[in-house]
């Protein structure tokens, strides 16, 4: 089963940039789709950025043009940078990677982003 690892979450004030970082135990893109999520206090978590099977990227209106998603196949690690964050960011940021084959959904413990003054 796959197992995913995040780091790079923290605290950081209103314009400033984070990166996450997400490793998988293992060479799983290929069988893998990998994206991010997040959930604030009292929200449903949401989708903040994903890969396709085809390879192409999905992001959430409320993050484009600020925050890129990017895979480095050969560390199995997926990142998501984060840039000109607002207060409306902060969150506990969640790597998913979903089976192609299975559908089956992989979530990572979770990183807190904290955008504040």
């Amino acid at each position: 089963q796959v197992q995913l690892v995040e780091s790079g979450g923290g605290l950081v004030q209103p314009g400033g940039s984070l990166r996450l970082s997400c490793e998988a135990s293992g060479s799983i893109f290929s069988i893998y789709v990998m994206g991010w999520y997040r959930q604030a206090p009292g929200k449903q978590r949401e989708l903040v950025a994903a890969f396709t099977v085809g390879g192409s990227t999905n992001y959430a209106d409320s993050v484009k043009g600020r925050f890129t998603i990017s895979r480095d196949y050969a560390k199995n690690t997926v990142y998501l940078q984060m840039n000109s964050l607002k207060p409306e960011d902060t969150a506990v940021y969640y790597c998913n990677a979903r089976s192609i084959a299975t559908l089956k959904a992989t979530w990572g413990q979770g990183t807190q982003v904290t955008v504040s003054s």
